[in-house]
């Protein structure tokens, strides 16, 4: 199987059911809102080691926006509810309360079950904090500095899927990060899904399991370049940079959808293969055969 010139293995990516939910940010401009969404999103790559994973998943034009100011959707992904509430009140108090004329709204409105937010971030107005129902849903009003952090209650949660992915195989590393540019621009526009890795690119895929006690996930060495011929590589003759994508949706649709166009606009002069990653179909019930989705 082939895009133009470049190899797509036979494989598939495994992918794992996780909950999400989705906040809506709005600040007074651009520059605000870019302030807030880089923070909430920060160290939110994989829950290997962080709380949850988040990014953003679509700036909204001005028609979608609750307020009518610049907003953004981000989502997030945790394990469970439990972890995902704990981990959504701490990033929204330490990263969008803090950041000047933010407002957080609830981007999964229709949701039965909810994790509480504003509902628990109302304590830092020490005792000044309202509350008002405007349509039906409740917020909070909390003093701050410049004014009012505008926050609603609880958000949304739902089940989602995470861990697609795509790993791309390159002649050399400027080609690699240029195919890696293409492919995120190509998966900017799409709605339901993220990319939560550095600039949605992870350059350091992992196994699971390492030979040193107590680390749960150790290099992807198959993967690496350097380790050919040390180990059973998977990396094809001519390759020297890898370079992987992994997607958080809402749906497999979303990460199907996703995944597609990353390989398209990845596959260009110089990749040299295109395959995925996973654990022999042993740890996540979510498969994604790319020949299917070519």
């Amino acid at each position: 199987m082939r895009i133009g010139k470049t190899q797509v293995v036979d494989t598939f990516a495994e992918a794992f059911g996780m909950v999400y939910t989705r906040l809506i940010v709005t600040a007074y401009d651009e520059h605000w809102l870019s302030a807030a969404t880089n923070e909430l999103c920060g160290y939110g790559s994989s829950v290997i080691a962080c709380d949850a994973e988040v990014g953003v998943e679509r700036l909204l034009p001005t028609n979608e926006s609750p307020d009518g100011r610049p907003a953004a959707a981000v989502l997030a992904f945790g394990f469970s509810a439990d972890a995902l509430a704990k981990a959504i009140s701490k990033r929204v108090g330490q990263c969008v309360m803090t950041c000047a004329s933010t407002a957080v709204f609830d981007g999964l409105p229709a949701a039965e079950k909810r994790l509480p937010l504003g509902k628990t971030l109302r304590y830092f107005g020490d005792g000044f904090q309202k509350s008002k129902v405007i349509g039906g849903t409740r917020y909070w009003r909390i003093p701050v500095m410049d004014g009012e952090f505008f926050c609603v209650e609880t958000l949304g949660i739902e089940k989602g899927v995470a861990g697609g992915n795509i790993i791309f195989q390159a002649t050399d590393q400027p080609t690699a990060l240029t195919a890696a540019r293409l492919a995120i621009e190509a998966l900017a526009p799409l709605p339901n899904v993220i990319a939560p890795f550095p600039g949605g690119v992870a350059r350091s895929g992992s196994k699971v399991g390492s030979k040193y006690k107590g680390l749960s996930a150790s290099t992807s060495d198959r993967n690496c370049p350097t380790l050919r011929g040390r180990v059973d590589s998977l990396v094809v003759e001519g390759a020297n940079s890898v370079l992987e994508i992994v997607l958080d949706g809402t749906s497999e649709e979303a990460i199907a959808t996703g995944m597609k166009a990353t390989m398209q606009a990845a596959a260009i002069d110089g990749v040299l293969a295109i395959g995925a990653g996973n654990y022999g179909g042993k740890l996540g019930k979510f498969h994604f055969h790319l020949k299917d989705l070519i």
